[in-house]
């Protein structure tokens, strides 16, 4: 069986249950609390030297410890439905948004929230290693966010997925990125029109509950 280190409260793994979920593919799950610093004990560390979640441990034992592999890997075992693109172009569009919407987004919520709670003091970067936060680093988290928001609202006028020629991972990373950056008190308003129809079209899949 396969099994899915998680956290039901963070990003990056809900990005692994959303994708698996659209995938259909049946596994165990193992809560890692990241509150009280499981994902540093040493019992993670045996699975995930790199001290973050998700990870993915296979049948065979292999473990995928990034989002990037697990998308790879579950597309390459199980094709269909196709997450990352059908046709050459497609796949290259996929992936481009894909990137954007990590760099320009989950990142930006990331620094803006790891630079600026008093929960994260010396975490202001997930893995093994203690960081201090940059709290300038914050208030332009926070800058990138809102345009982030603008991209997004922008990309989907006229459009129904973010790329490709339907629904793709560059979706499931939006939707979590959306969703993330309530914590640093931003998401869509009035002056979003598409950001917000293309969320509620969104939520009506079941695999976006988790």
């Amino acid at each position: 069986m396969i099994t899915l280190y998680d956290c039901s409260t963070a990003p990056s793994p809900r990005r692994a249950r959303i994708l698996l979920a659209e995938k259909g593919v049946a596994h165990a799950t193992v809560n890692v609390d990241l509150a009280r610093g499981e994902q540093l004990g040493e019992a993670f560390r045996e699975v995930n030297p790199q001290c973050t979640v998700p990870a993915l441990v296979l049948e065979d034992g292999l473990v995928l410890t990034d989002n990037a592999a697990i998308a790879a890997y579950a597309e390459a075992r199980w094709p269909e439905p196709a997450l990352l693109g059908t046709s050459p172009a497609e796949r290259a569009e996929v992936a481009s948004w894909q990137w954007r919407v990590e760099f320009e987004g989950l990142m930006a919520v990331a620094e803006a929230l790891r630079n600026g709670s008093p929960a994260m003091a010396r975490r202001a970067l997930p893995g093994p290693r203690d960081y201090e936060q940059i709290p300038a680093l914050a208030e332009r988290g926070r800058l990138r966010v809102a345009h982030f928001l603008e991209l997004l609202e922008e990309r989907l006028q006229g459009r129904e997925t973010i790329a490709g020629g339907g629904f793709s991972i560059a979706d499931i990373t939006a939707v979590v990125a959306v969703d993330f950056a309530r914590i640093v008190r931003i998401k869509p308003g009035e002056q979003h029109p598409n950001l917000i129809r293309w969320r509620a079209a969104m939520a009506a899949r079941p695999s976006m509950a988790l």
